[in-house]
């Protein structure tokens, strides 16, 4: 979810919740400590040279039971940050303290920010030679006079 999705839905909203992958929610006296531009450079196993810019948001719990972060708070947090940062119309992630510190991708569901699961990936699969997978037929489904040869794909 890009950082101007999230602004025009937090203008919408009365209360503020991110729920976690698993469906419980973030306590609602939740923190967001930081919202900032995260920059990576890096070349890829390929060997190509690659830039990243994402907005990062920091969710913290603290003892404050008193206090709630409101949509229109953090509204102003974005655009102070937007202003002294520029920060961009990136994809933004979520980092959230669990067993250790975790990255999540964001999304909304009507009612409520999802933070959603993040996987790694190669980006230069047709470099690294990864092994695309087989596609594997049964013996008994090919059709009378087809035969599985070496190289066919079939075995």
């Amino acid at each position: 979810m890009k950082l101007s999705e999230v602004t025009s839905i937090l203008g919408n909203l009365k209360t503020l919740n991110f729920q976690l992958p698993d469906g419980s929610f973030v306590p609602s006296h939740f923190h967001v400590t930081e919202v900032g531009k995260i920059t990576k450079q890096f070349i890829d196993c390929g060997g190509t040279l690659r830039n990243e810019e994402v907005v990062s948001f920091q969710l913290w719990n603290a003892d404050d039971y008193d206090h709630r972060l409101h949509p229109e708070k953090l509204v102003n947090i974005i655009k102070l940050s937007q202003e002294k940062l520029n920060i961009g119309d990136h994809e933004v992630e979520v980092e959230y303290q669990g067993q250790t510190i975790q990255k999540f991708g964001l999304a909304f569901n009507g009612e409520a920010f999802e933070m959603t699961t993040k996987q790694t990936d190669c980006l230069a699969k047709d470099k690294c030679e990864v092994p695309t997978e087989k596609v594997f037929v049964s013996l008994g489904d090919l059709a009378a006079g087809q035969s599985c040869t070496p190289g066919g794909g079939c075995c």
